[in-house]
Order: structure tokens, then sequence, then C-alpha cells
């Protein structure tokens, strides 16, 4: 699956990267001192513009994921209620993401009426603190006390808590996530529920 995507990524961008070359040609003469095709124009004008209006149209319809977290490189939107183990889509507002919100992609794990709990064990090294968390039992991950730049994470600390309705908690199994364990529930209204493409 990885390999057919990425032959078809590479003969994508080796059409466009000759698209323009073939256009100049088309919109000219066949070559260096030939006279114009008013032809070739029409041509280029059937194929140009048919394939600059789907790619102006299929842009906005998937996002690229940019995170190890998610099993998936592109997402789009996908209506519907949201359930337990669906991806979601939602604008992140922290500083640990950067001064302005951020598109993250996640996984619902724990649904409103759940059970949450987190459990604090001694980081590897004894020094910190690391947040072990439950839904219903299970582990959903654990909490890490810096980040992979250095930053200082604190990590959001529910005390055996069912989960409100309207919120859900996202994430994902990969330890290096910046997901619920740090910044808690999220309301269900700023999800949208997204659908693996690749």
């Amino acid at each position: 699956m990885l390999r057919l995507a990425w032959a078809l990524a590479k003969w994508i961008w080796l059409q466009l990267k000759e698209l323009p070359l073939r256009a100049a040609v088309a919109l000219g003469s066949s070559g260096l001192g030939e006279p114009p095709r008013p032809d070739q124009l029409l041509k280029a004008y059937c194929i140009v513009l048919p394939v600059g209006l789907l790619t102006w149209w299929a842009i906005p319809q998937f996002t690229l994921v940019m995170t190890p977290s998610i099993h998936a490189w592109a997402v789009r939107g996908d209506p519907g209620p949201i359930h337990k183990g669906d991806l979601v889509s939602f604008m992140l507002t922290n500083a640990v993401a950067g001064p302005k919100p951020v598109s993250v992609t996640k996984y619902v794990l724990c649904m409103p009426g759940e059970r949450l709990d987190m459990i604090e064990k001694p980081s590897v090294g004894g020094h910190t603190w690391d947040g072990w968390y439950f839904c219903d039992g299970k582990l959903l991950g654990v909490s890490k006390p810096y980040g992979r730049k250095g930053q200082k994470l604190d990590h959001y600390q529910p005390k055996g808590v069912i989960i409100p309705s309207g919120y859900a908690y996202v994430g994902s199994s990969h330890p290096d996530g910046f997901d619920s364990r740090y910044y808690g529930p999220v309301a269900i209204d700023q999800l949208t529920r997204m659908e693996k493409m690749l």
C-alpha cells in the first residue's frame, strides 16, 4: 500500500512538473524558430483548464496528516455522528502547539458517560511524574514530562471522572502524541468526523 501510494505520488509529481513545459510549447510553437500554431493553443486550453479546475476543487477535499501518531496520510471530512474510534479533526489552541490555532487529527478514545482515570507514576529517572490514562479500565496512553523539543509538558489530571455530555477524550497510542493527555477532553461540537483516504 505504501509503495503504491509513493509510486502514484511520484508519477503525479512528474506529470505536474512537466506540465508548464508542455503548455509553453503548446502555446507557442512546435520548437524554436517555428511559426505559432493556434490549434495547439486550443488543445492546451482543453487540457490545462480542466486540470486546473479539478485541482482547485480537489485540494480542499482532503487534509494531509503531518503526524506519525495517526495511521493516515490523508483524510477528508465524513459527516455523521461521532463514535468511539473515529478519526476527528479540530482546531487546537495551546501554547505548546504554537502561537496560532493549528488543525489536528486524532482518534476518539473515550466518550461521554465513560470513566476517565489517571494514575501518576514516576518517570524513567524518577525526577518527574507520568500520567497513565484509562477509559473504563482500558489503558489509553501515558503522558511524558517533556516534549520532543525539550519543553515541559503538564499533563491533564482527572481523578476518576465521568466524561461529561458533549465532550470526548481524543488521542492516539503513539508515545509522542500531543492530545487529551495534556489538554483534557474536547467539546464534541468542535470535532469534525474524518475518513482515512491514504
